[in-house]
């Protein structure tokens, strides 16, 4: 792990030591590179963002509340600037790979920086096929298993609750793996057929291609050794060092000029102190000067930026993260203060009230507003991928559903939390998928009787697909439930549909009949939704959505043997605007309006 600078640094350059200043900037700034570069992989405009960020972490350091947050509340800073500049800016058409500068291709350049090879350079050229939401999470995590970020930052980072954090790192690892399959593919000598397949590709990296690859992959004798032999991620990655800046980044990062200012107001010193060896990100950044105010008398210092290119941008507060040494109660990830909403009396006075129903309820977690949007919507139930509400805690009379995950929480102290919260228990989640849970039928079996011994009403693990497939997870472990007397009470599902015409209505409740047909027990719709992992475009129109949600919810309403369904999922902010429910406590999106009406 590399070492950076500690808590009295962090203290000092709060204080206006410009010494301490070079210090942070210095230390810090090859983690940021990292994490930007990665994230936005191929994108020119990676160099502004890493100056963006030091200029915002250097402007807002007096607001940062305990100094042994720093480094949690940098890479949330750095997270929000990747999501901004891939919101306000559209992509950037990709250069020939023939004319590409190799020191501007991240990639390349951690290949060549870190001196890769073998399935750790196959690792690397594979992240250029992930998708862009996918590249952000890999940039962090990345970093985790190399030693370099713990979870409980990501967690903060990405304002993911743990849970969910989970989840999007083992889907992501599984799109990392068939990357790197990809990547064996493509390696010459190729396949005849696979280069029939290629015939219309452009020799860019894609979500499409990276799909029909995998696929022909998959179906093909000679090509599908590509999946064979990988060591795991983690044990490839560990230990490995952050990317080094590039040679021609490593000049003066700028000057920064220290104004200390007593509590009278009347200014006492002033220090100018250019901060060396972090690296000018790129020759034009800070072209202006990087003023910094140090105001002492209310205890905050307060950072200023100008640049005379351009007209001054608005200095933004960031609000540091409370340390907490309980994961599941970290503080939301740092963000600019938010600005309090006017009341919207046409609003309130044209809201239709939400349908409540038992059965309606929702995947949920941590966002600012989760109690009220759960109210708002009108859920009878919730759960959160774990066995107590203390991550997400919901409103009265909303019920919460405890879950447990995975093998590793079949502990005593688990079960006990997942009992306390009430009567009814949800299996393992997505035993059949290596990115998830990930546990054999023998395994789930064998690990069922203690949750069978906590006497509370059992779910069955709920698998990704094929629930209504003879021989397929779910109906083996079935078949394995009667042969060995295990109480199985309902049964859990997961349906996510890739197309998103009309038919899709039909297509999921078809695929709830058959489930119930083969088991004849109640159905837990645990996650359902509209989205296309492998292709593009990945979600569907608002006007889809709501069509979708509409029949769908209208079906399950009336089939009895439906006891509850859940939308994936309630947050609608970050990396699941395109898919989720509300924004806030009370601003649902178009398919939350859709939600909120059924039932």
């Amino acid at each position: 792990m590399t070492r950076q600078p500690g808590i009295a640094i962090v203290t000092a350059a709060r204080a206006g030591d410009p010494a301490a200043v070079d210090r942070l900037v210095a230390g810090y700034l090859p983690l940021v590179y990292t994490i930007v570069g990665r994230a936005l992989e191929g994108h020119a405009d990676a160099d502004d963002v890493v100056q963006e960020v030091m200029i915002r972490v250097l402007r807002n350091l007096g607001e940062l509340r305990d100094p042994a947050a720093f480094r949690s509340w940098l890479v949330a800073i750095t997270v929000r600037q990747v999501r901004e500049r891939f919101r306000s800016r559209p992509p950037v058409v990709e250069l020939d790979p023939e004319l590409r500068d190799p020191g501007a291709d991240f990639t390349d350049l951690a290949i060549t920086r870190l001196e890769l090879s073998g399935q750790r350079r196959e690792t690397a050229e594979a992240t250029r096929w992930l998708d862009e939401e996918n590249r952000e999470l890999l940039s962090l995590w990345w970093l985790e298993a190399s030693g370099e970020l713990t979870r409980d930052e990501i967690v903060e980072a990405t304002g993911l609750g743990r849970q969910h954090a989970a989840v999007r790192i083992q889907r992501m690892k599984g799109q990392l793996e068939t990357a790197r399959a990809v990547v064996r593919a493509l390696r010459p000598p190729r396949c005849p057929e696979l280069s029939t397949t290629l015939s219309g590709w452009d020799g860019r990296p894609g979500g499409l291609w990276r799909k029909r690859i995998a696929r022909h992959t998959r179906d093909c004798r000679r090509c599908a050794p590509a999946w064979q032999d990988m060591v795991e991620a983690e044990r490839l990655l560990a230990g490995m060092a952050l990317v080094p800046l590039p040679p021609g980044l490593g000049s003066a990062f700028g000057r920064i000029q220290i104004n200390t200012v007593p509590g009278t107001g009347t200014p006492a010193a002033n220090a100018t102190v250019a901060v060396q060896s972090g690296g000018a990100v790129t020759s034009k950044v800070l072209a202006g000067v990087l003023a910094a105010g140090l105001v002492t008398g209310g205890g905050a210092l307060v950072y200023t930026y100008r640049e005379p290119a351009e007209p001054p941008r608005p200095a933004a507060v960031v609000a540091a993260p409370e340390v907490s040494t309980t994961p599941a109660a970290l503080s939301p990830s740092p963000s600019a203060v938010p600005t309090v909403k006017s009341p919207s009396p046409s609003k309130k006075a044209t809201a239709v009230p939400a349908a409540r129903s038992p059965k309606k309820g929702a995947g949920v977690w941590r966002f600012a507003g989760s109690k009220g949007a759960l109210q708002d919507v009108g859920a009878g139930w919730y759960y959160d991928w774990g066995p107590n509400d203390d991550e997400v805690p919901g409103p009265a009379g909303v019920e919460f559903v405890p879950m447990i995950w995975g093998a590793a929480n079949v502990t005593g102290a688990t079960l006990r939390q997942a009992k306390a919260e009430g009567d009814v228990l949800l299996g393992f989640n997505e035993p059949d998928l290596a990115e998830q849970s990930n546990m054999t039928v023998e395994a789930a079996l064998a690990a069922w009787p203690k949750l069978e011994a906590t006497g509370m009403r059992l779910v069955s693990p709920a698998v990704a697909f094929g629930g209504d497939t003879a021989g397929g997870w779910l109906d083996r472990f079935m078949t394995g439930a009667a042969a060995k007397g295990l109480r199985v009470d309902a049964i859990a599902l997961h349906w996510y549909g890739s197309d998103f015409s009309a038919a899709a209505v039909g297509q999921f409740l078809g695929y709830v009949d058959a489930v119930h047909k083969r088991y004849g027990k109640p159905i837990w719709v645990t996650e359902f939704g509209l989205i296309d992992f492998g292709g593009s475009p990945r979600y569907p129109s608002d006007a889809q959505k709501v069509r979708f949600i509409k029949g769908a919810t209208a079906g399950l309403e009336k089939r009895s043997y439906v006891e509850r369904y859940a939308w994936f999922g309630l947050p609608a902010v970050g990396d699941s605007a395109d898919f989720g429910l509300y924004t806030d406590a009370d601003s649902p999106t178009a398919a939350g309006k859709a939600y909120r009406a059924a039932g």
